[in-house]
Protein backbone atom coordinates (compact mmCIF):
# COMPACT_ATOMS: atom_id res chain seq x y z
CA UNK A 1 0.00 0.00 0.00
CA UNK A 2 1.27 3.47 -0.86
CA UNK A 3 0.02 6.99 -0.24
CA UNK A 4 0.77 10.08 -2.29
CA UNK A 5 0.06 13.78 -2.76
CA UNK A 6 -1.06 16.42 -0.27
CA UNK A 7 -0.95 16.42 3.51
CA UNK A 8 -3.04 18.21 6.14
CA UNK A 9 -0.28 20.80 6.45
CA UNK A 10 -1.15 21.97 2.95
CA UNK A 11 -4.78 22.68 3.85
CA UNK A 12 -3.83 25.63 6.07
CA UNK A 13 -4.87 28.26 3.53
CA UNK A 14 -8.60 28.68 4.10
CA UNK A 15 -10.75 30.77 1.81
CA UNK A 16 -13.75 32.94 2.57
CA UNK A 17 -15.10 30.44 5.13
CA UNK A 18 -12.10 30.89 7.44
CA UNK A 19 -13.95 33.06 9.99
CA UNK A 20 -16.44 30.39 11.06
CA UNK A 21 -16.13 27.07 12.83
CA UNK A 22 -15.49 24.28 10.38
CA UNK A 23 -18.29 21.86 9.51
CA UNK A 24 -17.14 18.80 7.59
CA UNK A 25 -18.76 15.54 6.51
CA UNK A 26 -17.89 11.96 5.63
CA UNK A 27 -20.45 10.42 3.27
CA UNK A 28 -19.90 6.70 2.62
CA UNK A 29 -22.22 4.50 0.59
CA UNK A 30 -23.57 1.41 2.41
CA UNK A 31 -22.85 -0.85 -0.56
CA UNK A 32 -19.86 -2.63 0.96
CA UNK A 33 -17.48 -2.59 3.89
CA UNK A 34 -15.26 0.40 4.57
CA UNK A 35 -11.61 -0.08 3.64
CA UNK A 36 -8.38 1.60 4.70
CA UNK A 37 -8.91 4.44 2.23
CA UNK A 38 -12.27 5.19 3.84
CA UNK A 39 -10.58 5.18 7.23
CA UNK A 40 -8.09 7.77 6.02
CA UNK A 41 -10.83 9.96 4.55
CA UNK A 42 -13.02 9.79 7.67
CA UNK A 43 -10.11 10.49 10.01
CA UNK A 44 -8.83 13.31 7.80
CA UNK A 45 -12.28 14.89 7.68
CA UNK A 46 -12.80 14.61 11.44
CA UNK A 47 -9.36 16.12 12.07
CA UNK A 48 -10.11 19.04 9.74
CA UNK A 49 -13.19 19.91 11.81
CA UNK A 50 -11.48 19.41 15.17
CA UNK A 51 -8.49 21.54 14.17
CA UNK A 52 -10.75 24.57 13.80
CA UNK A 53 -13.24 23.98 16.58
CA UNK A 54 -15.99 22.69 14.34
CA UNK A 55 -18.23 19.69 13.84
CA UNK A 56 -17.75 16.41 12.00
CA UNK A 57 -20.92 15.02 10.39
CA UNK A 58 -21.71 11.60 9.00
CA UNK A 59 -23.98 11.25 5.97
CA UNK A 60 -25.20 7.96 4.54
CA UNK A 61 -25.13 7.96 0.74
CA UNK A 62 -27.94 5.42 0.26
CA UNK A 63 -29.89 7.09 -2.51
CA UNK A 64 -29.37 4.05 -4.75
CA UNK A 65 -31.61 1.74 -2.77
CA UNK A 66 -30.85 -1.25 -4.99
CA UNK A 67 -27.22 -1.25 -3.88
CA UNK A 68 -27.58 -0.07 -0.28
CA UNK A 69 -27.75 -2.71 2.48
CA UNK A 70 -28.67 -2.23 6.17
CA UNK A 71 -25.85 -4.58 7.19
CA UNK A 72 -23.28 -2.36 5.49
CA UNK A 73 -24.74 0.75 7.14
CA UNK A 74 -24.48 -0.92 10.54
CA UNK A 75 -20.88 -1.85 9.76
CA UNK A 76 -20.10 1.79 8.89
CA UNK A 77 -21.24 2.92 12.34
CA UNK A 78 -19.35 0.10 14.05
CA UNK A 79 -16.09 0.61 12.13
CA UNK A 80 -16.02 4.38 12.59
CA UNK A 81 -16.75 4.09 16.32
CA UNK A 82 -14.01 1.48 16.61
CA UNK A 83 -11.60 3.99 15.05
CA UNK A 84 -12.56 6.41 17.82
CA UNK A 85 -14.77 8.69 15.76
CA UNK A 86 -18.05 10.24 16.81
CA UNK A 87 -20.29 12.51 14.81
CA UNK A 88 -22.85 15.21 15.39
CA UNK A 89 -26.53 14.44 15.09
CA UNK A 90 -28.93 14.28 13.39
CA UNK A 91 -27.63 11.82 10.85
CA UNK A 92 -28.64 12.57 7.25
CA UNK A 93 -29.63 9.69 4.96
CA UNK A 94 -30.04 10.51 1.30
CA UNK A 95 -32.90 8.00 0.97
CA UNK A 96 -34.91 10.21 3.35
CA UNK A 97 -34.27 13.44 1.43
CA UNK A 98 -35.79 12.78 -1.97
CA UNK A 99 -38.13 15.75 -1.57
CA UNK A 100 -35.13 18.05 -1.35
CA UNK A 101 -33.73 16.66 -4.59
CA UNK A 102 -37.10 16.93 -6.33
CA UNK A 103 -37.29 20.63 -5.47
CA UNK A 104 -33.79 21.15 -6.86
CA UNK A 105 -34.74 19.37 -10.09
CA UNK A 106 -37.84 21.57 -10.40
CA UNK A 107 -35.69 24.67 -10.08
CA UNK A 108 -33.27 23.47 -12.75
CA UNK A 109 -36.19 22.65 -15.04
CA UNK A 110 -37.67 26.10 -14.50
CA UNK A 111 -34.31 27.58 -15.45
CA UNK A 112 -34.26 25.61 -18.68
CA UNK A 113 -30.86 24.09 -18.03
CA UNK A 114 -31.71 20.37 -17.98
CA UNK A 115 -33.13 18.15 -20.67
CA UNK A 116 -34.45 14.58 -20.99
CA UNK A 117 -32.03 11.98 -22.33
CA UNK A 118 -33.54 8.83 -23.83
CA UNK A 119 -30.27 7.07 -24.62
CA UNK A 120 -30.30 3.43 -23.55
CA UNK A 121 -27.79 1.63 -21.40
CA UNK A 122 -26.41 0.11 -24.57
CA UNK A 123 -25.86 3.59 -26.02
CA UNK A 124 -23.96 4.89 -23.01
CA UNK A 125 -23.89 1.86 -20.74
CA UNK A 126 -21.08 2.67 -18.35
CA UNK A 127 -21.94 6.36 -17.95
CA UNK A 128 -25.62 5.79 -17.12
CA UNK A 129 -24.79 2.88 -14.82
CA UNK A 130 -22.49 5.13 -12.78
CA UNK A 131 -24.79 8.16 -12.74
CA UNK A 132 -25.97 7.56 -9.17
CA UNK A 133 -22.45 7.09 -7.81
CA UNK A 134 -19.48 9.36 -7.33
CA UNK A 135 -17.33 9.69 -10.47
CA UNK A 136 -13.70 8.67 -10.11
CA UNK A 137 -11.61 10.79 -12.38
CA UNK A 138 -11.03 11.89 -15.98
CA UNK A 139 -11.38 8.35 -17.36
CA UNK A 140 -15.15 8.51 -16.97
CA UNK A 141 -17.32 8.34 -20.10
CA UNK A 142 -18.41 11.79 -21.29
CA UNK A 143 -21.89 11.92 -22.78
CA UNK A 144 -21.78 13.12 -26.41
CA UNK A 145 -24.97 15.19 -26.15
CA UNK A 146 -27.10 12.95 -28.34
CA UNK A 147 -30.47 14.10 -26.95
CA UNK A 148 -29.58 17.73 -26.38
CA UNK A 149 -30.81 18.84 -29.81
CA UNK A 150 -34.21 17.11 -29.63
CA UNK A 151 -37.06 19.59 -30.11
CA UNK A 152 -39.68 20.20 -27.43
CA UNK A 153 -42.42 18.32 -29.28
CA UNK A 154 -40.26 15.22 -29.71
CA UNK A 155 -39.30 15.27 -26.05
CA UNK A 156 -42.91 15.67 -24.92
CA UNK A 157 -44.12 12.89 -27.24
CA UNK A 158 -41.48 10.42 -26.05
CA UNK A 159 -42.11 11.22 -22.39
CA UNK A 160 -45.88 10.84 -22.90
CA UNK A 161 -45.22 7.46 -24.50
CA UNK A 162 -43.56 6.35 -21.29
CA UNK A 163 -39.99 6.14 -22.56
CA UNK A 164 -37.48 5.83 -19.74
CA UNK A 165 -35.19 8.80 -19.56
CA UNK A 166 -32.61 10.56 -17.44
CA UNK A 167 -32.37 14.32 -16.96
CA UNK A 168 -29.06 15.87 -17.94
CA UNK A 169 -27.50 19.25 -17.31
CA UNK A 170 -26.99 21.32 -20.46
CA UNK A 171 -23.56 22.31 -19.26
CA UNK A 172 -22.61 24.83 -21.96
CA UNK A 173 -25.95 26.63 -21.69
CA UNK A 174 -25.95 26.58 -17.88
CA UNK A 175 -22.40 27.90 -17.64
CA UNK A 176 -23.10 30.72 -20.09
CA UNK A 177 -26.20 31.71 -18.15
CA UNK A 178 -24.37 31.60 -14.83
CA UNK A 179 -21.48 33.72 -16.05
CA UNK A 180 -23.88 36.24 -17.57
CA UNK A 181 -25.76 36.51 -14.26
CA UNK A 182 -22.50 36.73 -12.29
CA UNK A 183 -20.93 39.20 -14.71
CA UNK A 184 -17.73 37.20 -14.39
CA UNK A 185 -16.36 33.67 -14.39
CA UNK A 186 -17.46 31.46 -11.49
CA UNK A 187 -14.73 30.53 -9.03
CA UNK A 188 -14.25 28.21 -6.06
CA UNK A 189 -11.50 27.79 -3.48
CA UNK A 190 -9.44 24.66 -3.09
CA UNK A 191 -7.22 24.78 0.00
CA UNK A 192 -4.34 22.99 -1.70
CA UNK A 193 -4.54 24.58 -5.15
CA UNK A 194 -5.98 28.01 -4.44
CA UNK A 195 -8.72 29.82 -6.35
CA UNK A 196 -10.13 27.79 -9.23
CA UNK A 197 -12.00 29.10 -12.24
CA UNK A 198 -15.07 26.96 -12.75
CA UNK A 199 -15.02 24.97 -16.00
CA UNK A 200 -17.28 21.90 -15.91
CA UNK A 201 -17.35 21.48 -19.69
CA UNK A 202 -14.83 18.60 -19.77
CA UNK A 203 -17.34 16.58 -17.71
CA UNK A 204 -19.98 16.94 -20.42
CA UNK A 205 -23.72 16.99 -19.80
CA UNK A 206 -23.79 15.09 -16.53
CA UNK A 207 -26.82 13.18 -15.28
CA UNK A 208 -28.95 15.03 -12.73
CA UNK A 209 -31.53 12.32 -12.09
CA UNK A 210 -32.86 9.17 -13.71
CA UNK A 211 -35.88 6.93 -13.39
CA UNK A 212 -34.46 4.57 -10.74
CA UNK A 213 -32.37 7.08 -8.75
CA UNK A 214 -33.85 10.33 -7.39
CA UNK A 215 -30.64 12.31 -7.82
CA UNK A 216 -27.19 11.72 -9.24
CA UNK A 217 -24.09 12.09 -7.13
CA UNK A 218 -23.58 15.59 -8.54
CA UNK A 219 -27.02 16.88 -7.53
CA UNK A 220 -27.36 15.06 -4.21
CA UNK A 221 -23.98 16.11 -2.84
CA UNK A 222 -24.59 19.78 -3.66
CA UNK A 223 -28.04 19.76 -2.04
CA UNK A 224 -26.84 17.77 0.97
CA UNK A 225 -23.81 19.95 1.66
CA UNK A 226 -25.96 23.07 1.62
CA UNK A 227 -28.62 21.49 3.84
CA UNK A 228 -26.01 20.50 6.40
CA UNK A 229 -24.16 23.82 6.34
CA UNK A 230 -20.87 22.23 5.24
CA UNK A 231 -18.06 24.79 5.15
CA UNK A 232 -15.27 22.47 4.02
CA UNK A 233 -15.76 19.56 1.62
CA UNK A 234 -12.95 17.06 2.07
CA UNK A 235 -12.78 14.19 -0.40
CA UNK A 236 -10.37 12.30 -2.63
CA UNK A 237 -8.40 14.02 -5.34
CA UNK A 238 -10.15 11.80 -7.90
CA UNK A 239 -13.18 14.07 -7.44
CA UNK A 240 -11.36 17.33 -8.15
CA UNK A 241 -12.90 17.75 -11.61
CA UNK A 242 -16.38 17.01 -10.26
CA UNK A 243 -16.08 20.10 -8.07
CA UNK A 244 -16.33 22.26 -11.19
CA UNK A 245 -19.76 20.73 -11.87
CA UNK A 246 -20.78 21.26 -8.26
CA UNK A 247 -19.79 24.92 -8.31
CA UNK A 248 -22.03 25.47 -11.33
CA UNK A 249 -24.94 23.69 -9.65
CA UNK A 250 -24.45 25.78 -6.52
CA UNK A 251 -24.91 28.92 -8.59
CA UNK A 252 -27.93 27.57 -10.46
CA UNK A 253 -29.60 26.56 -7.19
CA UNK A 254 -28.51 29.69 -5.28
CA UNK A 255 -26.64 27.64 -2.68
CA UNK A 256 -23.63 28.61 -0.54
CA UNK A 257 -20.18 27.66 -1.80
CA UNK A 258 -17.97 25.78 0.67
CA UNK A 259 -14.20 25.50 0.55
CA UNK A 260 -12.73 22.26 -0.77
CA UNK A 261 -9.79 20.06 0.09
CA UNK A 262 -9.09 17.11 -2.21
CA UNK A 263 -6.92 14.79 -0.18
CA UNK A 264 -4.55 12.08 -1.35
CA UNK A 265 -5.73 8.58 -2.14
CA UNK A 266 -4.51 5.34 -0.64
CA UNK A 267 -3.44 2.76 -3.20
CA UNK A 268 -2.68 -0.95 -3.19
CA UNK A 269 0.65 -2.62 -3.91
CA UNK A 270 0.02 -2.13 -7.65
CA UNK A 271 -0.65 1.58 -7.30
CA UNK A 272 -4.39 1.23 -7.86
CA UNK A 273 -6.89 3.20 -5.80
CA UNK A 274 -8.39 1.14 -3.00
CA UNK A 275 -11.96 -0.03 -3.64
CA UNK A 276 -14.48 -2.11 -1.73
CA UNK A 277 -13.27 -5.22 -3.55
CA UNK A 278 -10.02 -4.98 -1.55
CA UNK A 279 -11.44 -7.06 1.29
CA UNK A 280 -8.05 -7.75 2.87
CA UNK A 281 -7.74 -4.02 3.53
CA UNK A 282 -11.30 -3.55 4.77
CA UNK A 283 -11.52 -2.26 8.32
CA UNK A 284 -13.61 -5.31 9.16
CA UNK A 285 -10.91 -7.71 7.92
CA UNK A 286 -8.10 -5.79 9.61
CA UNK A 287 -10.01 -5.96 12.89
CA UNK A 288 -10.60 -9.68 12.46
CA UNK A 289 -6.88 -10.17 11.82
CA UNK A 290 -6.15 -8.77 15.26
CA UNK A 291 -4.99 -5.26 14.39
CA UNK A 292 -5.74 -2.60 16.97
CA UNK A 293 -7.49 0.65 16.09
CA UNK A 294 -4.23 2.48 16.70
CA UNK A 295 -2.41 0.18 14.27
CA UNK A 296 -5.04 0.67 11.57
CA UNK A 297 -4.93 4.43 12.03
CA UNK A 298 -1.14 4.29 11.69
CA UNK A 299 -1.52 2.32 8.45
CA UNK A 300 -3.34 5.28 6.91
CA UNK A 301 -0.29 7.50 7.43
CA UNK A 302 -2.43 10.30 8.81
CA UNK A 303 -0.79 10.53 12.28
CA UNK A 304 2.60 11.02 10.62
CA UNK A 305 1.19 13.74 8.35
CA UNK A 306 -0.40 15.54 11.27
CA UNK A 307 2.84 15.30 13.22
CA UNK A 308 4.90 16.66 10.35
CA UNK A 309 2.45 19.54 10.00
CA UNK A 310 3.37 20.60 13.52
Amino acid sequence: MTAENVSPAESASPGKNSSRAEITRFAPSPSGYLHLGHAYSALFTAHAAEARGGRFLLRIDDIDIERARPAFEAAIFEDLAWLGLSWAQPLRRQSECQGDYALAVERLQAGGVIYPCFCTRKDIAAEIARAGAAPHGPGETVYPGTCRALDADTRARRIAAGEAHALRLDTEKALAMAEAEQGARLTWHDRTRGTQTCDPRPQGDVVITRKDVAASYHLSVVVDDAAQGITLVTRGEDLFEASHVHRLLQHLLDLPVPDYHHHRLLTDENGKRLAKRHDALSIRSLRAAGHSAEAVIAMTGLPEEIGSAG
